[in-house]
């Protein structure tokens, strides 16, 4: 055979070959592509949840933020009433009131009803009672209750109490 033939079947088996080649790179493109464009398509879906996922963290966050300063406002309260318990404990158990009583009757009649009255009206004022002149313009806990003297430190803090070297008056009850 000559050679010219064998070129010729060289060339052509090149060229199969080159077809085949092209053909088969064509196909993995289009698959290679197709899949590119899915997972382009699945990580635009993660980046949407993945956002979803932090605005709900940061809400947990933000709530869990508020929950523990209101935790701590709350435990600070308490600490306030456990002090005022231990106070009026102190208080109380400074004196024998039974002994006071079969000495004194009167007297200690006299000093519970006094007590008591001013007890009451710590819990008319704790419940939205308007106060009194002689409260709105008392200069000092002791003056303004002697029962329950953290009321007046709260009405100064909130603004409710009228300073008496002011000029001007509060329209503020409680």
């Amino acid at each position: 055979m000559p050679s010219f033939v064998y070129l010729g079947l060289i060339i052509l088996a090149m060229g199969g070959a080159g077809a085949w080649y092209y053909n088969s790179t064509q196909a993995k493109i289009e698959t290679l592509t197709a899949y590119n464009a899915q997972l382009t398509a699945n990580v635009e879906q993660m980046e949407a949840v993945n956002k979803t996922n932090q605005a709900t963290i940061d809400q947990m966050k933000a709530d869990f933020e508020r929950q523990r300063v209101q935790f701590e406002e709350a435990q600070a309260s308490l600490n306030e009433i456990r002090a005022q318990n231990n106070q009026l404990k102190n208080r109380l158990g400074k004196h024998d009131i039974g002994a006071l009583a079969a000495a004194k009757p009167a007297l200690v009649e006299r000093v519970l009803n006094g007590a008591s009255n001013k007890v009451m009206r710590c819990f008319e004022i704790e419940s939205g009672a308007p106060l009194t002149d002689e409260e709105r313009y008392a200069t000092s806990a002791k003056a303004f209750n002697s029962e329950c003297p953290w009321i007046f430190d709260d009405l100064v803090a909130r603004g409710v109490l009228i300073d008496p070297d002011a000029t001007t008056t509060s329209e503020s009850n409680n």
